[in-house]
């Protein structure tokens, strides 16, 4: 039967609901003898006052087995593939819960999986997680007339509150246990506005090295969370500064070049932090701006007019490549990525006078689907102090979007095409699918590119034109 929970005085009335929707699956442990806490990040979140988004994480002191049982007949759906690390998933309703036995988990000094073991001590599970502040759970069961009990034996609250970030037990054992963590403190550290505390920072410092048995794929996971956090500036200089970031993403900070007092060159890396934090948190845009000068510390010279590095989109969007690979990337996000980062560089030729009607079309078409997030790369990629510039460079990306907006209104850039389709070509010339018919197409979308559209009369007649020209220098391929 369904039991009332009410609040404790000290525990935010925000946290009704998500108690109230917690109560029937309680009741349910309640009755089988088992204990359940909210645990996590959603008590950190509730305790803020952040919204809560996602799934419901809850602990308890049943097996999976047990759990399974606990929640029969009433869940929608269960999924057990976690059960050997302790965890139960279901869905109720449109709400997803993942219940986990209270364990504890370390890693062998040269193994890439945790090694997992239960306890029925909520405390020993606490013990084991992250930071302090994700070390608090709220029990949901108990007497009908008992309020929630916060479990925060470690003071996670005091330490979100004196805005710290500390370990639950030693830093040191902590990292051993699972040095991902090292990566997840920049998150919590950008995304909360902690500070570290010296102990673990001291001990960053001296187990980064075990970073490297972390799978690519969990460090990929942990690194594009704090790429979308709203200011991730302070996460991305604790990468660098603890040395995770030689493990990780080296190229970051190979950026950190020597400043160049005499031509007034800027820091890279300073630069590219900056326009990390300008950008939306959209990931693919931040990851962009992450990487987009990665190429200067490879093509930098000094020339008598100055600083220069030529190239370096082309050198950059490789090194992006790449980089994106041996992190697990999808192949869709590494290809989007590298091609803003070889792009970023286009609009500086940019002036309304100069550009022609074609030239907005072919960085339209070669754009895609990237248009806005190259546009706001390129804004954001101003960093300058000189408020005349920064001025400037703003007018003219305004003046560019304009005029594509313009021609966008005339017809539609984001898919231009030949005037003319593959099927038509054949049966206008007579021939079968090859590599004239390939030809054909590049003609005609060159001619659309400079010109507009053609309609089909005067692309037929541009075909007739080509295909003629294209006999007479010899045999005609693909006829």
């Amino acid at each position: 039967m369904a039991r009332p929970l009410y609040p404790d005085p000290v525990i935010p009335e925000r946290l009704a609901p998500v108690l109230d929707e917690v109560r029937p699956l309680a009741a349910r442990f309640d009755a089988a003898g088992h204990r359940l806490y909210l645990v996590g990040g959603i008590v950190r979140d509730l305790v803020l006052g952040r919204p809560v988004d996602g799934d419901i994480d809850l602990t308890t002191d049943a097996t999976p087995e047990q759990t399974t049982a606990a929640v029969k007949g009433w869940a929608d759906a269960v999924w057990d593939q976690g059960a050997r690390f302790g965890t139960v998933g279901l869905k109720k309703g449109g709400t997803v819960f993942e219940i986990t036995t209270h364990r504890a988990e370390a890693y062998a000094p040269d193994s890439r999986k945790p090694e997992v073991s239960f306890s029925t001590d909520v405390e020993a599970d606490l013990s084991r997680r992250d930071f302090t502040v994700n070390a608090m759970a709220l029990r949901v069961t108990g007497e009908a007339d008992q309020a929630p009990e916060l479990i925060d034996p470690f003071g996670g609250v005091a330490d979100l509150a004196a805005g710290v970030l500390r370990t639950p037990l030693s830093p040191e054992e902590s990292f051993t246990d699972d040095p991902l963590r090292m990566l997840r403190a920049a998150r919590f550290l950008a995304g909360y506005d902690l500070a570290p505390e010296p102990e673990l920072l001291a001990a960053v410092r001296r187990y980064v090295g075990r970073l490297e048995i972390v799978s690519a794929e969990r460090i990929r996971d942990e690194l594009c969370k704090l790429m979308v956090v709203e200011k991730p500036a302070a996460g991305l200089w604790f990468l660098v500064d603890t040395g995770i970031a030689h493990v990780i993403l080296p190229e970051l900070p190979a950026m950190r070049l020597e400043q160049d007092p005499i031509h007034r060159h800027k820091d890279v890396l300073a630069h590219t932090i900056a326009v990390v934090s300008k950008t939306s948190p959209r990931l693919v845009l931040r990851m962009a701006a992450l990487l987009h000068d990665i190429g200067k510390p490879k093509t930098r010279a000094i020339g008598p007019k100055g600083v220069s590095f030529h190239h370096h989109e082309v050198v950059g969007a490789r090194m992006a490549r790449e980089r994106l690979r041996a992190l697990r990337f999808p192949n869709e996000q590494v290809e989007a990525i590298s091609q803003l980062v070889y792009l970023h560089l286009r609009f500086h030729g940019y002036q309304d006078d100069v550009w022609s009607d074609s030239a907005v079309r072919r960085y339209v078409r070669d754009a895609g689907d990237l248009l806005e997030d190259l546009n706001e790369l390129t804004r954001c990629d101003c960093t300058t102090r000189n408020e005349r510039k920064a001025r400037m460079l703003a007018a003219r990306m305004d003046a560019l979007e304009a005029r594509i907006a313009e021609l966008q209104a005339e017809e539609e850039l984001k898919a231009i095409r030949p005037d003319l389709d593959g099927q038509q070509v054949m049966r206008h010339l007579g021939i079968r699918p090859g590599p004239a018919v390939g030809e054909a197409l590049s003609m005609l979308l060159e001619a659309r590119l400079e010109e507009g559209p053609l309609g089909e009369e005067e692309a037929y007649r541009r075909l007739d034109a080509w295909w003629a020209a294209r006999q007479a220098d010899g045999p005609a391929a693909g006829a």
